[in-house]
């Protein structure tokens, strides 16, 4: 069975930086399990079929308007029918007032209300963003993920083949080290996988035959970053001389990790082979691929269009 996460509300508070208007009496235990919110402008017309009652709740100056064309009879029974559903808590956003009958229906119900200035669309995508990541589905996998110009490497393969001791000459070249032994992926979207690093090894790197080593002390701050979203898995595997290894780079390997497909190469590994310097090219080639441009691709076209060329022209003199 997959799973689940949640998030505490009172850490969620404190990220976004709400005023706590009312404090449910279970406010320090509520848990969030989805990163989506929902502004109930439907529930608050009396219409909750689909109504999914486990999201944060917004009110921006739109529904508190609506609100203020009812009477008051009306609009403590709209509220209430809203609280009753033991919403997770209600925000009130861009300053919408803090009505005598909202107050009222929240304690009656028990339900936390929050108030801030912000805009109604920025406290959306800040809870969304920072849930989304909090209750993403994640594994923990053995690799090191480095950054390296903008594209997140994930370098996976046996142990001693030499992940660690590539990324610390990459961090050398100037890139950036997430983590190293063991990375933290996460599924934040569709198609996005996040990798950070272990609280308790963040920022080490263990070289065999040296020890453990501080980055962030020996490399300086610029070396290192908290997250990383993964672009490309990169197999090392040891130098097989019978082995096949994809000359062109025509075909399009994945991976999938957590339901997400990442593109993956395999690299062989053996003395004199500067893997900083193939891991380099192989950022700036991943980048080329999501801009649009495949090398290989244009490769072979010009190659197929050169043997047409030469195929015409030595019909031609065939004639």
């Amino acid at each position: 069975m997959e799973q689940t996460y949640s998030y505490k509300l009172s850490k969620l508070t404190e990220d976004i930086g709400t005023e706590i208007i009312y404090k449910s009496s279970d406010f320090e235990h509520v848990l969030i399990y989805t990163g989506d919110v929902h502004r109930p402008g439907l529930q608050l017309a009396d219409y909750f079929d689909h109504f999914e009652p486990s999201r944060i709740q917004l009110i921006g100056k739109m529904e508190s308007a609506y609100m203020d064309t009812h009477p008051r009879e009306e609009r403590v029974r709209k509220w209430e029918a809203l609280m009753r559903h033991k919403i997770p808590a209600l925000i009130l956003c861009h300053g919408a007032e803090v009505t005598e009958e909202l107050l009222s229906a929240a304690k009656n119900y028990d339900v936390t209300v929050l108030f801030t200035t912000a805009h109604t669309t920025d406290i959306m995508s800040s809870v969304i963003r920072i849930v989304k990541k909090e209750c993403a589905p994640r594994l923990t996998r053995h690799g090191v993920l480095v950054e390296v110009y903008g594209i997140g490497l994930l370098l996976v393969g046996e142990s001693g083949v030499g992940k660690s001791e590539t990324a610390i000459e990459l961090l050398k070249r100037g890139h950036r080290l997430v983590a190293d032994d063991a990375v933290e992926i996460r599924a934040i979207d569709v198609n996005v996988l996040q990798g950070e690093a272990p609280e308790l090894i963040r920022h080490y790197v263990e070289l065999r035959g040296l020890g453990i080593v501080d980055v962030r002390k020996i490399f300086g701050l610029g070396s290192i970053k908290a997250y990383q979203n993964i672009h490309l898995v990169v197999n090392l595997e040891q130098w097989k001389d019978r082995a096949n290894y994809d000359r062109l780079g025509i075909d399009d390997n994945t991976i999938e990790i957590l339901g997400v497909k990442v593109p993956t190469i395999t690299i062989p590994v053996k003395p004199g082979r500067n893997l900083a310097v193939i891991l380099e090219v192989a950022a700036m080639n991943q980048r080329q691929k999501l801009m649009g441009y495949n090398a290989a691709v244009e490769f072979t076209k010009m190659i197929d269009r050169h043997f047409e060329e030469n195929s015409v022209a030595s019909a031609a003199i065939d004639e």
